[in-house]
Formats: C-alpha cells, sequence, structure tokens
C-alpha cells in the first residue's frame, strides 16, 4: 500500500479514535466570558436532591486570566443544570459524554450567550429567548398601565385603564402559553420540553399536561423530578377532561343523600367551594348569573362544601343567593370526595354532561358563560 495513503488511514483511525475515547462517564463544559468586569467566579448549579425545584451549587471555579472557565461534572441522563455568573443564571442541560461550550458578554444586558455541544441546551437557549420576548412586552404593559394608573383622576378613569390594558395582558400570555404548548409538543424527547410544561398553570392546561405526560413517560427514567410530574398527571387523568367522572355519594343541606349518579341523562358542574374562600366568594355572582340563564336550558349545579361548619356555610348560600342543591364532607381538603377529585384549590368546578363524562374543567368568568353558550347553543 502507499506510504501517504497508509499515513492518511492512520490519521483518520486517530482522528475516529479520538472521537471515540471521548469521556464517557462525565460531561465537560468550557466557557468564555467577554467584558467579564468585576466577575472572578462561576458557579454550577444542579437540582437538590431533596428539596423539588430548588438548585444548589455543586461546583465553582475562578476565571482565567483569558477569561475562560471549564467544569467537568457527572450526570448519568439529561439533567438541568445553572450556570451562575455574575449574579445572573444561564441554563444548561446536560449528561456524561457531552462536551459542551458557552460564550458570554457580560456587557449584553438582554443576556444572550452562546451554547454548543449539547443539542438540549441549544433547544434551552431558545425557550428562554421566547420566554423573554414575552416577558418584556409584560414589563412594558405594566409599566404603562402603573404610570398612567398614578395620573388618573376617578374611579372611572381607572376602570377604563383596566378595561384597555387587562385585555392587553391577557392576549399576550395566551399567545405565549400557546408557542410554550408547540414548544413543549415538538420536543418530547428532549428535557427542554419538560421545562416548557412546567411553566404552564397545571389547572388551565390539565388536559394538555395529561397527554405530555403520557408521551414522555419512559423518556426520562432517572430524573426524579420527571418522574414526580409524570406521577402527579397520572393521578389526575381520571378526572381530566374526556373521562368519566366518578360516582360519589354525600349528603345535602337537608340531610338527604344525594349521589352524582342522579344527574345522568343531565348536565351538572360540580362546583367545589367555601364561605371563608375570597376567590370563590368573588366568582359566586358570576355562577348565580350563569345560572338563571342556563337553568331552564338544562344546567343543574351541585355545590361541595370544604367548610369544617355548618353555620358560616349555610350563612353564604343565603347571602350569595346560591339557590341550587348544596352538600359537603366538612373536612377542607380532606374529604373523601375531594381527594377523589383531586381538588387541591378552590374554586375548583367540573362540568359533566348527559353521559357522565367530563367535559370542562376549573373554568371561571367569561370562560364559564362562553363554554355554556357553545354548549347550550349547540344543545338546541
Amino acid at each position: 500500500m502507499n506510504k501517504k495513503v497508509l499515513g492518511r488511514l492512520i490519521g483518520l483511525i486517530c482522528i475516529a479514535a479520538l472521537g471515540a475515547c471521548r469521556d464517557k462517564d462525565a460531561f465537560i463544559l468550557s466557557g468564555e466570558i467577554q467584558n467579564p468586569g468585576k466577575i472572578k467566579t462561576v458557579y454550577l448549579l444542579q437540582p437538590d436532591s431533596a428539596v423539588s425545584y430548588s438548585m444548589v451549587t455543586t461546583d465553582s471555579t475562578a476565571l482565567s486570566d483569558d477569561h475562560r472557565f471549564s467544569f467537568k461534572h457527572q450526570a448519568f441522563f439529561p439533567t438541568f443544570f445553572k450556570l451562575l455568573i455574575g449574579g445572573q443564571t444561564y441554563d444548561v442541560i446536560a449528561k456524561n459524554g457531552d462536551d459542551i461550550s458557552f460564550k458570554l458578554d457580560a456587557k449584553d444586558t438582554t443576556n444572550n450567550y452562546e451554547i454548543s455541544g449539547s443539542d438540549d441546551s441549544e433547544k434551552m437557549r431558545q425557550l428562554n429567548k421566547m420566554n423573554n420576548y414575552y416577558s418584556a412586552i409584560s414589563g412594558k404593559l405594566s409599566l404603562e398601565y402603573g404610570a398612567r394608573a398614578k395620573k388618573a383622576k376617578n374611579k372611572a378613569d381607572s376602570d377604563a385603564l383596566y378595561a384597555y390594558y387587562y385585555p392587553k395582558f391577557i392576549h399576550n400570555m395566551d399567545v405565549y402559553c400557546a408557542r410554550d404548548l408547540a414548544f413543549m409538543d415538538s420536543n418530547k424527547t428532549s428535557l427542554a420540553g419538560y421545562m416548557a410544561a412546567k411553566s404552564l398553570d397545571k389547572y388551565k392546561y390539565e388536559q394538555q399536561l395529561v397527554a405530555y405526560a403520557d408521551k414522555i413517560k419512559d423518556q426520562f427514567p432517572g430524573n426524579k423530578d420527571v418522574q414526580n410530574f409524570v406521577k402527579s398527571m397520572a393521578e389526575v387523568k381520571p378526572v381530566s377532561v374526556g373521562h368519566t367522572a366518578p360516582d360519589f355519594t354525600l349528603t345535602d343541606i337537608d340531610g338527604k343523600t344525594v349521589k352524582l349518579s342522579d344527574y345522568k341523562g343531565k348536565y351538572v358542574m360540580l362546583d367545589f367551594w367555601a364561605s371563608w374562600c375570597q376567590p370563590c366568594r368573588q366568582e359566586n355572582p358570576n355562577v348565580v348569573k350563569q345560572y338563571a340563564k342556563f337553568k331552564d336550558k338544562g344546567l343543574n349545579i351541585l355545590g361541595i362544601t370544604l367548610d369544617e361548619d355548618r353555620k358560616p356555610w349555610q350563612q353564604a348560600i343565603a347571602h350569595d343567593n346560591l339557590t341550587w342543591r348544596h352538600a359537603g364532607e366538612f373536612k377542607r381538603f380532606d374529604g373523601p370526595v375531594v381527594k377523589q377529585y383531586k381538588v387541591e384549590a378552590i374554586p375548583s368546578n367540573f362540568i359533566i354532561d348527559p353521559q357522565g363524562v367530563i367535559v370542562a374543567k376549573n373554568i371561571t368568568g367569561t370562560d364559564l358563560e362562553d363554554f355554556l353558550n357553545k354548549t347550550f347553543n349547540k344543545a338546541q
């Protein structure tokens, strides 16, 4: 064989061998900080195994004279880390075998950074960029609203400002959540997708999160945080939208037995509330309004109290003019039915169709009115 050809072949084998000999028992995270100013030390943070969602310092290193740093650390499965640099944190997802490069200009007030060597970390950077974009919009709206509210001359002016800005806040949040859901769904094999899921309201987006948890339940077997999430979604799944509502038996305000099965063939809203719950009491006028509008079209309501004492419960029913049927267990969040329906906060409601299927959950305000309008207009 020609010596030149042989030399080239040996060279290629050596290059391949170098790649194959990459340390599989740890990951390397190397970085450069431009314009570091007073920054002298970089910290590596990782999840605290004892406290969910808490991060603890696992390592630190001084910046070199040329403003570089490097960490060598173990992660047997994709793990969420943070770099703490000059009071700001930057997300990294790493596992053994990764060789990750990080670059930052400390003068950049937008907290932009470059990262390579880890697809998950790059996806996390994209997610953070999206989060920062919509957070900036909310921040700007908040500043505008605050500045103009200070100049409001009377309540009418204040109400007008609120009516103008509140829909803008909601629209921005809805657009953000839609993009966050899309990111979550398109990154099911990445821990970055899970981080997107964690930022969503688990009550408002329960149906989507339950479906997502089903799809990733075998994806991250070593990650306790992910597995706890999967477990919690599995527990709530039987009482999520699209599932048959479990039957129960309670005693109503008149001492009579009431069962969910009593409402078979009818629409019924289970309304979990309490006299001491201010958000519940604030929502009650809206529920009264919707009941008056839709009761003749087929809407039934069964109020289930989390009160412990009968007297304040009965007084609240009378004061708020809650004319539908009421029952309770008088055990706050420890009642069997409350636990069966996984109620962790109130007000909480479940709308069940004539076939006994949960068709909506935890909707209040105009969302409740919109849903009832669509349901009963379609039913006619």
